[in-house]
């Protein structure tokens, strides 16, 4: 076993995408112990034979629907009318608009795409610095993967067995700490810099006319939770229901949707959901081979060891996630980790749901750093600014970004609350 690990890491070193990485590890290891390697085709259709993972390719989907049905503009206005007379103007409502996306999309490179072509050569054309934009921009959008609805939540639940409408809950109020302490770092560098802002309060027509044009797109969370927390449908059968919302505004209200364009959107989301898909079912089969090998099992009894204490244990699963974050993508990583790490938690009353909220925190942090933060590389491709420049540009929102993960951590209530009042934890 540990043979195959060094080979991964050394393909991973070397480049080698990790959906790959994982598959030539476990051959390497089936060779090894004499096994068959008719295995692999097998262990990989079982990895994706499960109803709940039909949810990821529908939420990607309706995501880029929405997306392409023009709703940025409409969900900007609505954030510039709530927050853009706040000193920041601009730097809030990026941040607002991410956490609006953050309920249509689930994705953060989709909300980072969206909001920052959009907002960041505004908000340079207004006076502020393009490396605060970008990195405002690229630290804002990893909110999408936090709050509902959220496609590492839904990986995380079928690894773990827990419910989804739980995790989605557990992700609402961290996601929007996450977005009001990004505000606080806003608002005081645009004092300390002298950023402008809309002085001038909006009118009441505004705010009406601005809600209108914003509500369409907001009512696609309040169907998907409201759906899913009363019980109409699961997360998996919500996903469609998004998918099929996502096509009624486009083709009827906003009328600016056409096969044509349809058809490109539905080859984008297949090679979205192929990469995601092969990277869960090349890690499936690795994960077997970690369960005979009886791994999780030693992992846990290493750790009872070394860690008495819940404290200093917690500790150290954000270290390990927050390292692991900087070089591999976060899918690969939480289907390679999560059994390890339910399994260690399992003697230190640590609540399954509340491990998600915090590895999928850990995680987003994960895509705003180098080498492998997807977001940067996003914003970097937006803004053409080298990723040394926007590295040190998202440090003080990746500063209190951090702060709010260790205030999830220790702070149970934080991730716990919702699921417990709306009955999905005891």
């Amino acid at each position: 076993m540990w043979t195959a690990v060094l080979v991964f890491i050394a393909t991973l070193i070397l480049g080698v995408p990790v959906a790959f990485s994982l598959g030539s590890a476990t051959v390497v290891y089936l060779y090894l112990k004499g096994v068959s390697l008719g295995l692999i085709a097998q262990r990989m259709f079982t990895g994706l034979d499960s109803f709940p993972f039909m949810a990821i390719p529908f939420f990607i989907l309706a995501g880029d629907l929405m997306n392409t049905s023009g709703i940025t503009k409409k969900l900007v206005n609505f954030a510039n009318v709530i927050v853009g007379h706040i000193k920041g103007g601009l730097g809030h409502v990026n941040i607002v608009s991410c956490m609006f996306f953050a309920g249509i999309t689930g994705s953060a490179i989709a909300d980072a795409s969206a909001v920052g072509s959009m907002l960041i050569p505004a908000m340079e054309e207004e006076g502020f610095d393009l490396d605060f934009s970008a990195g405002l921009t690229a630290s804002a959008a990893i909110v999408g993967p936090i709050i509902p609805p959220s496609i590492p939540f839904v990986i995380y639940s079928l690894l773990s067995s827990t419910s989804v409408a739980a995790l989605f809950m557990a992700g609402m109020i961290p996601g929007i700490l996450v977005g009001i302490s990004l505000m606080i770092v806003t608002y005081i560098l645009a004092v300390k810099r002298n950023y402008p802002y809309t002085k001038q309060k909006p009118t009441f027509q505004e705010i009406v006319k601005a809600t209108v044009q914003g509500i369409i797109p907001l009512l696609m969370p309040v169907i998907i939770l409201g759906g899913i927390l009363a019980g109409v449908f699961t997360a998996t059968e919500a996903s469609g229901v998004a998918v099929v919302y996502a096509l009624f505004i486009g083709f009827f209200v906003y009328k600016n949707l056409d096969w044509k364009t349809v058809k490109h959107i539905l080859i984008n989301t297949g090679k979205t959901t192929g990469t995601v898909f092969l990277i869960i079912a090349c890690s499936n089969i690795f994960n077997w081979a970690l369960v005979v090998e009886q791994v999780p099992q030693q992992m846990a009894t290493f750790v009872a060891h070394i860690f008495t204490n819940r404290v200093i244990l917690l500790l150290a699963i954000n270290i390990v996630l927050l390292i692991v974050g900087t070089f591999m993508e976060g899918t690969a990583a939480m289907i390679i980790l999560v059994p390890i790490l339910l399994k260690i938690v399992e003697g230190y009353g640590i609540h399954p749901v509340m491990l998600g909220a915090i590895v999928v925190l850990n995680l987003m942090i994960g895509l705003l750093t180098p080498p492998v933060g997807l977001v940067l590389y996003t914003v970097c491709g937006i803004t053409h600014i080298s990723l040394e420049r926007l590295t040190k540009a998202v440090l003080p929102f990746l500063i209190v970004e951090i702060g709010i993960l260790f205030l999830v951590t220790y702070v149970e209530p934080i991730s716990m609350f919702l699921p417990r009042f709306f009955g999905y934890v005891k």
